[in-house]
């Protein structure tokens, strides 16, 4: 098994410590790191999310990968800012005001920069102004509002409403869920988008940005 593949296998067992070791051996081998990005991370987390959606992989297989991803590329982010690889595109990513939960928020973070895109959090109880600036100062592709309250899923609406107000709307695509969120009201709220899971959303995001 070469470098590589030692990597895919580690990042797709969550295997955290095998996934470092597999990206540190691969550059000492002189392997290019958007290479290792390519083939290694992105390769291995889209397995992951490819199991998880047959029902092979439970949440908390994902989380042990989405882990071992997000050591995996703290080591090789430097080495892909030499050679100047960029993201695919820029995602913010919150839970909407009124909420304090952050677990599939995080989850999403985690399997987005595992497909490859920049990634704001922005974090929890963040209000729909926030998102806002957000959009017009960061140059933001996506924008993703989790939500885990009934109570708080309006807010997404009048997030999207206030980017309308702001004249924004058009310039980002809104992906929305959470527990509660169904893809009706996706619909209902103006988003461009609904995942009931974080390989969903990743796989999502990424259609978006070939529009």
């Amino acid at each position: 098994m070469n470098h590589i593949d030692s990597l895919f296998q580690a990042l797709v067992d969550g295997n955290e410590p095998g996934a470092m070791e597999g990206v540190e051996s691969s550059l000492h081998a002189n392997i290019p790191s958007d290479q290792i990005m390519r083939e290694g991370l992105i390769a291995a987390m889209t397995e992951v999310g490819r199991r998880f959606e047959a029902g092979e992989y439970y949440l908390p297989d994902m989380v042990m990968s989405a882990r071992a991803m997000k050591s995996a590329l703290y080591l090789l982010k430097p080495y892909l800012v030499k050679v100047g690889m960029r993201s695919i595109g820029k995602v913010a990513i919150g839970t909407i005001q009124g909420d304090l939960h952050d677990i599939g928020k995080n989850m999403v973070g985690m399997m987005m920069e595992g497909a490859g895109f920049e990634v704001m959090d922005l974090g929890t109880d963040v209000s729909p102004a926030r998102f806002v600036e957000v959009v017009q100062n960061d140059h933001v592709n996506i924008l993703c509002l989790s939500a885990l309250l009934t109570t708080t899923m309006p807010k997404m609406a009048v997030t999207i409403e206030a980017l309308k107000a702001a004249g924004l709307r058009d310039q980002v695509k809104v992906l929305v869920g959470g527990a509660p969120v169904t893809e009706e009201y996706a619909r209902q709220a103006g988003a461009d988008g609904y995942s009931q899971d974080a390989s969903g959303a990743a796989r999502l995001a990424i259609g978006f940005m070939g529009e």
